[in-house]
Order: C-alpha cells, then sequence, then structure tokens
C-alpha cells in the first residue's frame, strides 16, 4: 500500500512489501520511473525480505520541487526517509540513477548498509551534454515526445515487441512523470562524476549491468568494479538498461545470491 511520509522537507512515497520483521531491501528507481519499476523484484523477492521502495523527489507520487538537484541531495532524500521510518540498516539496490544514488549511499553512509547492489549504472557521464539535448526535447515535446526514444534506450528491440502490457506500463511510467522533476534529475546526472569516491566503498557490493545496455554500458560496470574493492560483476544476457524488467528471473536471482551471502 502506499504511503507517504514527510523527510529532508518534502513528502515522499513510498511502499512496504514483506514480512515486517525481516531484512529490508531498499530499491531506488531510474529517471523518468517511478516504484512501479520493481514489481518482478517485489513479487520474487517479498517473501524473505521487507520491501523497501520510494519514488525518487519529483518523479511519481513524491513531491516535485523546483531544480536544481543533485545526487547528493537525492541521497539525503533516501537517508532521511531511512530515518521517517526508523530503520537503520538496509540492503539497497539502485538501477540507473538509482544506481548513483548508491554508489554515494556506500562511500558516505557505509554504516547503513548490509549490502549495495549497483545495476546498469555509472560513475560519471561519457558525455555531459547529451542531457542539454534531452532537456531541451522534453521541454519542447513533453514526456509523451521523448517517450519512444527513452524506451529504445530502455530495451532491446525483440523484447520491444515481445513484452505486451509491461511495454505499455512503461511507457506510460514515463509520460506519467513530471516534467520538471525529469529537468532536475536530468542536471543532477549531467553534473555527476563520482569515480573518485568509488574506492570509498567498503559494503559487499555487487554490479549488475544488461549486455546491451547502450546508456550504461558494459565498460561502465567493469569500471566500477575495478574501482569498488571486492565487488562482483553479474552481466544479464540478452537485456538493455532496464534489465531488472526484461530479464527480471536472472536478474533476481543475482540480486538475491548477493544478499543471501550477507545474510
Amino acid at each position: 500500500m502506499s504511503n507517504k511520509i514527510h523527510a529532508n522537507g518534502i513528502d515522499i512515497n513510498y511502499e512496504f512489501d514483506g514480512p515486517t520483521d525481516a531484512p529490508v531491501l531498499m530499491l531506488s528507481n531510474s529517471l523518468a520511473s517511478n516504484l512501479h519499476m520493481w514489481d518482478a523484484q517485489v513479487e520474487a523477492l517479498a517473501s524473505k525480505f521487507r520491501v523497501l521502495r520510494a519514488d525518487t523527489r519529483g518523479h511519481g507520487k513524491t513531491e516535485v520541487t523546483p531544480p536544481p538537484y543533485t545526487v547528493q541531495l537525492l541521497l539525503d532524500d533516501a537517508i532521511a526517509l531511512l530515518d521517517a521510518l526508523q530503520i537503520q540498516k538496509v540492503h539497497f539496490c539502485g538501477l540507473s540513477l538509482g544506481g548513483m544514488i548508491g554508489q554515494r549511499f556506500g562511500a558516505f553512509h557505509g554504516d547503513r548498509l548490509h549490502s549495495l547492489t549497483l545495476c546498469d549504472t555509472t560513475s560519471q557521464m561519457r558525455d555531459p551534454s547529451i542531457w542539454d539535448e534531452r532537456v531541451k526535447m522534453a521541454k519542447e515535446r513533453g514526456m509523451a515526445g521523448i517517450q519512444s526514444a527513452t524506451m529504445a534506450r530502455w530495451f532491446t528491440e525483440n523484447f520491444f515487441s515481445t513484452g505486451g502490457a509491461v511495454i505499455k506500463e512503461i511507457q506510460e511510467m514515463i509520460e506519467a512523470t513530471p516534467l520538471v522533476g525529469f529537468i532536475g534529475c536530468c542536471e543532477a546526472i549531467k553534473e555527476m562524476n563520482q569515480a573518485d569516491i568509488l574506492n570509498k566503498i567498503q559494503s559487499p557490493t555487487l554490479i549488475i549491468v544488461g549486455e546491451d545496455d547502450q546508456s550504461t554500458p558494459l565498460a561502465a560496470a567493469q569500471f566500477l568494479k575495478e574501482n569498488i574493492e571486492g565487488s562482483g560483476l553479474v552481466v544479464i544476457k540478452s537485456a538493455a538498461h532496464l534489465a531488472n524488467i526484461e530479464q527480471h528471473e536472472a536478474f533476481n536471482v543475482a540480486l538475491e545470491a548477493h544478499i543471501e551471502t550477507i545474510n
């Protein structure tokens, strides 16, 4: 069930699933999505874990505030949410923007982590200028106008043609994203460069990447692995940027296996 709580100055929308006495697994979503991008993980993992999902600032049903946003601000939101819910430690899993938040979480709040999973993400943007173009297109065309280009980055052509109802759900999720929140998070990603903090991450860390991810490709995942001591890397076959949806079974196996090594 969806709930709201005031934390770090905004109303954050969140959901809990799973046993109240189980370890907490916190899931952090990508740009232009909401907490329902994790539905397939909840279905698979909520029998073992207390799954916490929250909409990122400016996304879903969480409050929209005017830009600028930073990845640090989004991390502050996540930590404030945990404080408000009186949760001391979590297994954290973030994808894309959520993984950028996760890197800072691991570097600066490692004492709040049982484990860290960074999915289809990067520590630095190869070409920050592409974000200026995406913001420009969104302002001119609205979220509906950038939906098709976003979907083309997120999924392989094969999944796009065979994914059925989930494709429509994700299209609607993109189009429903508040424009101001999208722009704020685009600017946060554009300014993000976290390569120099990766060596601060001490929590048990797994990196997951879709083999066909063009947005944050295998090279970005390998860079994370090389710079986060003791981290592991799982490459998901036949998946692009939203590997957790396109190949949810393989993704869930990898995520659960990583967490189970800690518990």
